[in-house]
């Protein structure tokens, strides 16, 4: 009668462990998507250098062709990186040119294993204290200044301009102070003409 007893037991304890792996068994493949571990500079860091590589690390393997990993200031522009570099779980992008101070965001896209897209993003702040501030364009007055003296040339162009008139209306008398001669000298002639007539007229009687 045991045996009888044992084996409907045996049975129902098969079925249950069938069941609880059952259960079970979909909660694995969420965990089969890649996952961001450890970033450096980590999330919300506030820097007092500003680093020259971005590093991400991963749960799972990389796939080259299909991670991307790009750098943003806080005007949401670019900054110039390399390709990144992908090495196992990791990948590191080099920056091409030193920070400013300011905030930026780390952007990243990476494939899952069971070929699901991963993406995410977080953001670091630069704050060097040794940092010079980038030149102010108070320089643009000196030249300004310098455009200045030209103004003054202006005065002797019209001077020069200015010149020709007096000539010419020194010219216009000269050619008045003419004419008048002329008239004069035409009018002694005319008189002497005048005169030479009357005194052949006078002459004539007594010469009969």
């Amino acid at each position: 009668m045991l045996r009888h007893l044992r084996r409907p037991f045996a049975t129902g304890l098969a079925a249950a462990l069938a069941a609880a792996a059952l259960l079970i068994a979909p909660a694995s493949p969420a965990y089969a998507h890649n996952v961001l571990r450890k970033a450096t500079p980590t999330q919300d860091a506030e820097l007092d250098t500003a680093p020259t590589k971005v590093t991400l690390e991963f749960m799972e393997r990389l796939n080259p062709k299909f991670t991307t990993i790009t750098l943003s200031d806080a005007d949401k522009q670019p900054v110039a990186t390399s390709e990144p570099d992908v090495s196992g779980t990791k990948s590191t992008i080099t920056i091409d040119a030193p920070l400013a101070n300011g905030v930026y965001t780390v952007a990243y896209r990476v494939v899952s294993l069971d070929g699901h897209p991963v993406q995410g993003s977080y953001k670091f702040t630069v704050a060097d204290p040794t940092a010079t501030a980038e030149p102010s364009p108070s320089a643009e007055p000196s030249e300004s200044a310098e455009t200045t003296p030209a103004t003054p040339t202006a005065a002797p162009t019209s001077a020069a301009a200015a010149s020709p008139s007096a000539d010419d209306s020194s010219g216009g008398s000269g050619l008045l102070i003419g004419l008048l001669a002329g008239g004069l000298a035409l009018v002694a002639l005319v008189v002497g003409a005048v005169l030479f007539r009357r005194r052949r007229g006078s002459a004539s009687p007594g010469a009969r």
